[in-house]
């Protein structure tokens, strides 16, 4: 048996992403790893439910073989097997991102042996993970830029706490055939149109509208369109988000209502995340790229090294992708630390 990876939950920014990452890549490899003090660094360490959900989907997937763990685990071994496609159903069980469960068996299953089908259950928009609208509309179009084939809908939305989103995923074998010469992420072209839009589900139609208000006056110099929507879920609800159509792609963000927000937090936490990053002048927005380091590396790779001050040693190595960054974050140097661990 290969010598286990050893990884230490508590580097970086010291949340679930060490978990996912060091999950991924450990299935694709093939090698082991052991990791410890999982989730160190967050105000109740240890696995939660989402977190339980990963460890189940990816074992089931790779045939792997894990410690025995529970929510509230600090610890975790993980002996990966031969990944096999098939239809896979994940239920997180509490409005535990759905997203972020999807953004680590994907990598997995455009390994595997055959095309995949996976129904997730959970929270579709909940704080501190990418909404369903970043996902499908600024991440999977990336991932199908580096050749993968990947299609997703969305059945029913899941806010915090009731939950219940369910979501559909359809991942076929990578074709390396598709594997492009360079992928660039520095470029988003010209600026063609913005939305503001607004969703409820099971509140008043009014709170939407009051934040897509708010968003639009603030970003005025956008002219962005407003959409109001209202959403079939299993409890009360609601998110505000603006989406930015570039030539290039298209950037998604977005703010979560929670009983303890005002409409006026929610709108100017939108409002704050699009100027940051037309400010920057910069084409990959911060949360995309740490999200994109695994793919990156498993389906673009190239002869690569990380600079000492987090930035690539160009004059040294230079790797067949390039991200214009608009700002490292502990995620995405966090992401980075780990992938080095598997060489």
């Amino acid at each position: 048996m290969k010598d286990f990876i050893e990884i230490d939950g508590a580097q970086g920014e010291g949340g679930g992403q060490v978990l996912r990452t060091s999950l991924t890549l450990s299935a694709v490899t093939g090698q082991p790893v052991w990791i410890e003090k999982i989730r160190a660094g967050r105000e109740k360490p240890g696995l939660k439910r989402q977190h339980l959900t990963c460890i189940k989907a990816v074992a089931a997937i790779c045939g792997a073989k894990t410690s025995d763990v529970e929510v509230g685990s600090g610890e975790l071994e993980f002996v990966p097997g031969a990944i096999k496609g098939g239809d896979y159903r994940l239920d997180v069980g509490t409005a535990g991102s759905v997203t972020l469960v999807a953004q680590t068996v994907i990598p997995v299953l455009l390994k595997a042996d055959k095309p995949s089908t996976v129904t997730i259950t959970g929270g579709t928009h909940v704080p501190f993970a990418p909404v369903w609208d970043f996902f499908v509309e600024t991440y999977l179009p990336e991932l199908r830029r580096m050749g993968a084939r990947i299609e997703a809908e969305i059945d029913q939305c899941g806010f915090y706490p009731a939950a219940g989103g369910v979501v559909k995923l359809r991942v076929w074998p990578y074709d390396e055939s598709k594997k492009p010469d360079r992928y660039e992420l520095v470029d988003l072209g010209e600026y063609k149109s913005g939305v503001a839009k607004g969703v409820v589900a099971h509140l008043p139609r009014s709170i939407a509208a009051a934040e897509v208000g708010i968003v639009g006056v603030q970003l005025r110099d956008l002219a962005l369109k407003h959409e109001i929507c209202e959403v079939d879920a299993m409890g009360p609800g609601n998110y505000c988000c603006v989406k930015l159509n570039y030539e290039r792609a298209t950037v998604v963000f977005s703010s979560v209502g929670t009983y303890d927000r005002s409409r006026k937090a929610v709108a100017h936490e939108v409002v704050h995340g699009v100027r940051e990053f037309v400010k920057s002048g910069k084409a990959c927005e911060k949360h995309l790229a740490d999200q994109l380091l695994v793919p990156l590396a498993m389906f673009v790779g190239g002869d690569y090294h990380w600079g000492t001050d987090g930035l690539w040693e160009a004059e040294v190595r230079r790797p067949n992708w390039t991200l214009d960054v608009q700002k490292e974050t502990k995620h995405y140097t966090t992401n980075r630390d780990v992938i080095e661990k598997f060489g």
